[in-house]
């Protein structure tokens, strides 16, 4: 099974998320013409698997900083990070935007409170894992950013 979803966007642009096939959990990928567009998009993946990105409006905005060696463990905390403050602050989010520099991203999320009756949750993520975390230049301009999360 592989669903994708391209996102308006003003101009041409590659951005786009899709999910992947996985033994026992969700395979999220995000592809953009950067990392941080592909790190932006495998979130609006994160949340597709929880409820349709489409049902969430961007309404309040948090904050999310994270550090660490190697782009691939960055990505492993950004989506981490996201998870914890889905559960925490009990908010769903589908719009996203990260700046990497020097091994370290600042990001910002925004979403609203979950409501399940509207947002009808499939799911619970329960984190990201290293299963098929990768960072990756797919073709000229193409950035991925993968990885099984578990649910």
């Amino acid at each position: 099974m592989v669903e994708s979803k391209v996102l308006p966007q003003r101009g041409r642009s590659i951005a786009r998320w899709e999910h992947f096939s996985h033994v026992a959990d969700v395979g999220i990928r995000g592809i953009g013409s950067s990392p941080e567009e592909a790190f932006a998009q495998i979130t609006v993946a994160l949340t597709a698997v929880i409820t349709d990105p489409s049902l969430v409006e961007p309404r309040e905005p948090i904050r999310l900083s994270c550090a660490a060696p190697f782009m691939e463990l960055l990505l492993f905390d950004w989506l981490n990070a996201l998870v914890f403050a889905m559960a925490t602050r009990r908010m769903i989010f589908s719009r996203f935007s990260v700046r990497l520099r020097d091994h370290r991203l600042e990001g910002e999320a925004w979403g609203e409170p979950l409501d399940l009756a509207r947002h009808q949750p499939d799911v619970e993520v329960k984190g990201a894992t290293y299963t098929e975390l990768r960072l990756f230049p797919d073709a000229p301009g193409e950035w991925v950013a993968q990885c099984v999360v578990d649910v």
